[in-house]
């Protein structure tokens, strides 16, 4: 089916232009979102009236979505969720909960603006495309962690595996220590009685 893109979609083309998509990509995406109409003659005199206006507001819309992006950029939000000791989340984190962690900052965003590189399904940092406009697109980053001191520690570069593996070191160095100092106080009880026998 050939369509009159309203706006610029990605991988597809610029507003004004004519494409051919299939006709459900047309039908269930392009048509309902306004993001296009069929291109028949009556179609294009419509657009060819309209086409100022429509640029128009592309151009405010796309002024405020580049004013809000300036704001959002590199962003981060932290998310508290309930996972493994390996770090693997129970459930996976959505474009819902991204867009509600930035719109609890003050900065509303919806979870079809949000896209995500792949799933997010352990701890740590990862990044996700925001879509605010046709053509203004940013990365904000997700800080997933079960508290919000892991959450600090992780923003500080360290990695759910690093604070394991320091705190496994940590636990078998006082269990050293504490051998160490039972070691010492029985070889005293040792040395003690060979004393008293010595007498």
């Amino acid at each position: 089916m050939e369509v009159i893109l309203l706006e610029r979609v990605a991988k597809l083309g610029q507003m004004g232009e004519v494409v051919t998509v299939k006709d459900g990509y047309a039908r269930n995406y392009l048509l309902p979102q306004k993001k296009a109409m069929r291109a028949n003659d009556a179609n294009r005199a419509a657009f060819e009236a309209k086409k100022a206006q429509l640029e128009a507001r592309n151009l405010e819309t796309r002024k405020e979505a580049e004013q809000l992006a300036a704001r959002l950029d590199g962003q981060q939000y932290i998310i508290i969720r309930s996972a493994s000791d390996a770090g693997a989340l129970y459930g996976s984190v959505t474009t819902r909960d991204a867009a509600d962690a930035a719109t609890a900052s003050g900065i509303t965003l919806d979870r079809q603006q949000v896209q995500l590189l792949r799933p997010i399904k352990d701890l740590g940092l990862h990044a996700v495309r925001v879509v605010l406009h046709p053509e203004v697109t940013l990365e904000i980053v997700l800080n997933v962690a079960r508290s919000a001191e892991e959450a600090e520690l992780q923003a500080s570069g360290k990695t759910i595996q690093e604070l394991a593996a320091e705190e496994e070191a940590a636990a078998e160095f006082e269990i050293a220590e504490l051998f160490d100092d039972l070691g010492g106080a029985q070889l005293d009880d040792e040395g003690g009685s060979n004393d008293d026998a010595g007498n």
